[in-house]
Formats: structure tokens, sequence, C-alpha cells
């Protein structure tokens, strides 16, 4: 299918211009809404290109937004001065979108890879009953007990975090030889002059010490159906966050699919024939989720490269599925006031 690629710019709350952009199936409307959500120092229009263009190949409308200090976003460069920022930003974004008229009978899915995960988690957690599901790839939603600093290390940073909040004093292991598998596509994203590859600065990393502790202690708060993916060879996030969430969350309809072999970056920086595989399930899952089946309730599962196995069915969730289905109906008459996005034009957020 062919797909249209479009960008614009919009300004938040703050006044800080932001990038967004989209891709569009030409030969039909799409048949559902997708919001990416991109990791830490990552960007949507070049790094997630790949994501954005399979996904309305598969007839899906696509839009993602570069964070404040991302991408080609305005901002100090990868600065997060409050991660609730960045949540905002991307749900009055992502709803400004949805609201549009023919838009709004469509189901809203987010996907988020690494760090856009805990944004993900966020904006359904901001807004319980909104979105009809979320792809989750190696999400940052728990601190692996293999990497948790000590506490004391992290009382030492927090007292210094007001006087050098901008400065590059984190030291981190290279993310590129841990992230990307393929060694040709690990080159291709090195050149990617919009990522960010320096260290991270003192509040930004505590900011992210922070949200994931948060989401760790509210893993059960998460209803909405969900189909979180991970590589079983990742030492950037580990499996074990994955699997913590898959247990922990309420979702009636929740899947867990580990991939053998496979390292952080699932869809952008393995060989090609993984990132076939791995996008075959998350279209798979859109589909079934989208079609005639879609209100059907689902047991979890969790399944490995090999194949599926039957799982231990956890909390249910009724009263979020009545809900939601009670917002459908009312969608129509649905109207959010605040932000409007039109195609290429400026808007205020």
């Amino acid at each position: 299918m062919e797909v249209e690629y479009e960008e614009d710019y919009i300004k938040n709350s703050r006044g800080v211009q932001l990038f967004s952009c989209r891709w569009l199936p030409l030969s039909s409307p799409g048949k559902a809404l997708v919001f990416l959500c991109h990791g830490y120092g990552m960007e949507c229009s070049g790094f997630m290109r790949g994501c954005g263009t399979r996904l309305a190949a598969a007839g899906y409308a696509v839009y993602g937004i570069d964070y404040e200090g991302h991408g080609r976003s305005m901002g100090a460069r990868c600065y997060i001065n409050k991660f609730e920022n960045i949540v905002t930003d991307c749900d009055r974004f992502f709803k400004s979108i949805c609201e549009r008229e023919e838009n709004r009978e469509k189901r809203r899915f987010l996907y988020g890879e690494s760090m856009g995960g805990a944004v993900t988690l966020l904006l359904h957690r901001k807004d319980p009953i909104y979105w009809d599901g979320a792809i989750l790839v190696a999400p940052m939603c728990k601190i692996s007990e293999k990497v948790k600093p000590h506490p004391l290390v992290v009382a030492v940073l927090t007292r210094m975090e007001e006087i050098i909040p901008k400065w590059k004093v984190v030291p981190t292991k290279d993310i590129y030889d841990n992230a990307f598998k393929d060694p040709i596509k690990r080159q291709e994203i090195r050149r990617n002059k919009l990522l960010y590859k320096d260290k991270p600065r003192l509040k930004t990393a505590l900011e992210l010490l922070r949200t994931s502790i948060d989401l760790e202690d509210s893993l059960t708060q998460v209803m909405l159906p969900f189909f979180v993916l991970h590589g079983e060879a990742d030492t950037v996030t580990d499996p074990e966050v994955s699997r913590a969430l898959f247990e922990r969350a309420s979702s009636q309809d929740k899947t867990m699919k580990l991939y053998r072999g496979m390292w952080h970056g699932l869809t952008s920086g393995e060989p090609d024939r993984n990132i076939d595989v791995v996008f075959a399930d998350i279209v798979a899952w859109l589909d079934d989720r989208t079609g005639r089946r879609a209100e059907l309730p689902r047991p979890p599962v969790v399944k490995d490269d090999g194949g599926s196995a039957g799982f231990q069915v956890g909390s249910a969730a009724e009263d979020v599925a009545e809900l939601r289905c009670q917002r459908r109906q009312r969608r129509r008459g649905r109207v959010l006031c605040g932000l409007t996005v039109g195609p290429r034009h400026h808007a205020a957020m």
C-alpha cells in the first residue's frame, strides 16, 4: 500500500515549538489511529520512519511527535525538566488528532518504545478509558534490580540537581553498541544527527529514575489492552521489566512475546528478517483489535519466538471495558478544547 508522509510544527503550552509528523495510507482513510512515543534521545521522522511506514502500509494512520529537546523540536538537547511535561504535550497533541471529525469513530492505539513505553503507560493513567490499546516495545516501566542505583547515590545527586540540572555528569555505556545488533543499521543510526549521543543530564537522569519507580509502584493500575514485546538478549532494559508489567497489570487483554536472541532495538536494529517477524506480530495484534472481534474478551497470553502457551487469567477489568464501550458511543459528540492542528499549519498547545 502506498504511503503519504507529512510534517508539521505546533507549540506546546510553554511556548516551545515541537515537531510532528504523520504517515497515512493513500488508498484508505486509515482503519485506526496509532500514536508513536519514541525513546530517550530518539526522534520520529528518521529513527521511527520504518515503523511509521510499515504501519501505514498495513492500513493505519500513524502520528508522531518529537518531545521537547528531542529531534527537530526546540529546547535544550535531551533535557527533561519534568517528565510530566512530555506526557502532557503528547496527550494534548494526540487527542487533537483523535477529536477531528473524520477520526472520532476510529480506534486509538498508543505505541511506545523504551522510554516511550513509560510515556504510553502514563498517558493511559492520565485518562484510563480513552485509549483502545497499547504496543510496548522493550518498555521503561521498572528499574531492574541489576542496575538500580544505591539510595545514597540517589540522595547525593538529588541535592545537586537544582544546582547543576543540565550538567552532563551521568556516566553511561555506549547504548548504540548494546541496543542495535545489526552493525550496518547501527552505523546508520549513529549517523543520524537528530539523535542525542552525549551523556545524560543530571536532572534528566533523575526524572527517568523517578518515573520508572513511580510506574513500578503502579503497574496494577494498567487496565488497557496491551502487547508487550522484548528481546531476550536485551541488555538496555532487562526483559524482567516486561515480565513484571505482564504479571502485575490488571488488563483483561494482555499479551507478552519474548524474541529469542534479539536485542533492545527490535524494530530498528535487528536483521531485516527479524524486523519483519516483529512487525508481522504487531500488525496482527492491531488487526485483531480493529476488526470484528475487537470487542470479544481475551485471556492473557505469553509467547516466545517458538510459539504460544496458555497463561493464568489475571484480574478482570469489566468496569473499564464497560466505560470504554460507553465512551465509544459518545465519540460523535465529544469536543476537545484548546488545541487544533490542521495540515501543515502551526497551532498552540
